[in-house]
């Protein structure tokens, strides 16, 4: 079996355990994705998810952020981890949609990957999960560790990882698969010490215990 084919058998069986992955963070609209994904970094998205309500509802626009103190941007999000700076850094990226585009946020790696606190990972999962597009695959702590579990890549480096993914994943399951692994490693093949009897990859995984 090539690494396309078993790529393709790993996307079929997800899908039937996840027939609509989505991400986890809550959000409505382009802008709120976007704040949300750089306030996820190094934290947990259930603490995301519980700062974000209130910190739309009082900035509920670029605009709005881009002009609100540091310290009263702060209060929205203290129990998120390295608050202060991230406090800052959602700040400089509402100042920059503003200054540079026009308040909305762009749909393009480029444009996406220059505002303050972006990177690949955050602007693949804007991109993916708000504009349904396809420039690249998200590569978080999840899809490192099981797609060297599944031997998709034996690389530890998220920029080698998406390039060796890509070239075997079609375009049509950039944005999905991701997503998919993301649940599975959440929810089943987690990083503790588990059971391999019910994963719906089993035997195409190499760690599966029979």
């Amino acid at each position: 079996m090539t690494k396309q084919e078993k790529v393709t058998e790993i996307i079929k069986r997800l899908y039937k355990v996840y027939p609509h992955p989505k991400i986890a963070l809550k959000f409505e609209n382009p802008y709120q994705l976007l704040i949300a994904t750089i306030l996820s970094a190094q934290t947990t998205d259930v603490s995301v998810n519980l700062a974000t309500p209130n910190l739309f509802k009082k900035y509920p626009e670029p605009e709005n952020l881009a002009k609100a103190p540091i310290e009263e941007i702060d209060q929205h999000i203290k129990n998120i981890n390295f608050h202060n700076n991230k406090a800052k850094t959602i700040k400089a990226c509402a100042q920059m949609l503003i200054g540079k585009f026009q308040g909305k946020v762009p749909s393009n790696m480029k444009d996406l990957d220059s505002l303050p606190g972006v990177a690949r990972k955050t602007a693949n999962v804007v991109l993916g999960s708000a504009f349904g597009k396809a420039e690249g695959i998200v590569v978080d702590t999840h899809v490192i560790r099981l797609a060297n579990k599944l031997g998709l890549t034996s690389s530890k480096e998220p920029v080698k990882i998406e390039q060796d993914l890509m070239a075997v994943v079609s375009k049509k399951g950039w944005i999905n698969l991701p997503l998919m692994l993301i649940l599975h490693g959440r929810e089943i093949c987690t990083a503790r010490p588990h059971a391999c009897q019910n994963c719906p990859l089993g035997d195409l995984c190499p760690c599966y215990i029979f």
